[in-house]
C-alpha cells in the first residue's frame, strides 16, 4: 500500500489553488449602467452626432465585455479557470460570477457519486472463483488534480475501482468454516474498510476520494456454487451432530449420576451399558422413540 501511495504521490502534479474572480452582481450593476449611458448616448445623437456616436460605442462594448464574463455556480460545484492553456486557479464561490472573458472556464461538480461495480469474477485466496460488486461513494477534492492530471476521471474512477475489489478479493478467502480467518463473507466491515483505504491511495492522484464503500453482491460463482452448498449444509449437519451427541451424553452422565445417587436402581457394568445405549438412541435419534414392555429381564 505504502509503494502505491508513493507512487501516486510522485505522479501528482497539480494543486488546486484559488483564482481571482468577482461578483457577478457588481459587474450587473456596472453593465446596467452601460446601457443607460447606451441610451443616453442614442439620445444625444440628435443634437451632437459625435458625441453621442462616441458614448453609445463605448457602451456597447463596454455592455458586451461585461456581458462576456458572466458564468453562474451553484452549491457543491467549482469553476477551474484557464489562461491559453495554464491553470489561474479555481472559483468555489457560488451564485453569479465574472470574470475576463478571455479566461477559460471548466465546471466540475464536487457533489457526491454513488456508483456500483458490475459483477466481477475473481479467485479468493484458496483459488475458489467468486462473484463480487461493490458499491462506492466518491467526489472531488481537488479540481485541478480531476482536470489537469488525469485525462478523464470518471473512467479513471471506475477502472480503479474495478482493480481495486479484484485485489481485495484475491486477498481473502471467501469463507472460513472454523472460523479462524479474516474472510469476505465473515468480516464485512473490516474488509470494507480495507477496499476503501485501498481506493483512496488508488483515486488520490485524481483529487478524488472516497466516502463510502461495501460489497453489493458477494458469491461463489456459478461452476462451483452447487458444490460448495453442498459442502456448507453437509458441514452444518456435522455442526449439529457434535452438539446433540455432546449433550446427549451430558444428559446420560447426570441420569446415571442421579439414579446412583437416590438408589433408585443399582446398576452392573453390563446393565449401565445398556441404559446408556437406549439412553443414547432416544436422545440422538430423529424419530420418535417406541416404547417396548420387558416382561422378562436383562440376561432372559
Amino acid at each position: 500500500m505504502s509503494d502505491s501511495v508513493a507512487r501516486n504521490t510522485a505522479l501528482t502534479l497539480s494543486s488546486e489553488r484559488t483564482a481571482a474572480t468577482s461578483s457577478g452582481y457588481i459587474m450587473l450593476l456596472i453593465m446596467l449602467l452601460a446601457l443607460v449611458a447606451g441610451i443616453f448616448g442614442a439620445s444625444l445623437m440628435r443634437n451632437d452626432p459625435a458625441l453621442g456616436g462616441t458614448i453609445m460605442a463605448a457602451a456597447t462594448v463596454t455592455f458586451s465585455f461585461i456581458l462576456c464574463g458572466f458564468y453562474m455556480l451553484q452549491p457543491n460545484q467549482a469553476v477551474a479557470i484557464t489562461l491559453f492553456g495554464s491553470y489561474q486557479g479555481t472559483d468555489r464561490n457560488t451564485g453569479l460570477r465574472w470574470l475576463l472573458p478571455w479566461l477559460g472556464r471548466k465546471k466540475v461538480s464536487l457533489r457526491a457519486n454513488n456508483m456500483i461495480s458490475e459483477r466481477l469474477k475473481v479467485n479468493d485466496l484458496r483459488g475458489n472463483p467468486i462473484e463480487i460488486a461493490a458499491q462506492v461513494v466518491w467526489r472531488v477534492t481537488d479540481t485541478a488534480q480531476a482536470l489537469f492530471d488525469i485525462d478523464d476521471y470518471k473512467s479513471f474512477v471506475i477502472v480503479q475501482i474495478e482493480a481495486a475489489v479484484r485485489t481485495i478479493g484475491a486477498r481473502y478467502p471467501y469463507d472460513d468454516f472454523e472460523h479462524q480467518e479474516v474472510t469476505l463473507r465473515g468480516n464485512h466491515d473490516q474488509v470494507s474498510a480495507e477496499l476503501r483505504t485501498e481506493l483512496i491511495a488508488r483515486l488520490v492522484v485524481a483529487g478524488i476520494t472516497v466516502d463510502e464503500c461495501g460489497f453489493t453482491h458477494l458469491a461463489y460463482a456459478q461452476e462451483i456454487a452447487g458444490a460448495m452448498l453442498r459442502r456448507q449444509q453437509a458441514q452444518a449437519v456435522v455442526a449439529a451432530r457434535k452438539t446433540l451427541v455432546e449433550g446427549a451424553v451430558g444428559m446420560v452422565e447426570m441420569a446415571l449420576e442421579m439414579l446412583s445417587e437416590k438408589n433408585v436402581v443399582h446398576l452392573d457394568d453390563e446393565r449401565r451399558a445398556a441404559m446408556v445405549s437406549n439412553l443414547m438412541v432416544v436422545l440422538c435419534g430423529e424419530r420418535d422413540t417406541q416404547p417396548v414392555v420387558n416382561a422378562g429381564s436383562l440376561y432372559q
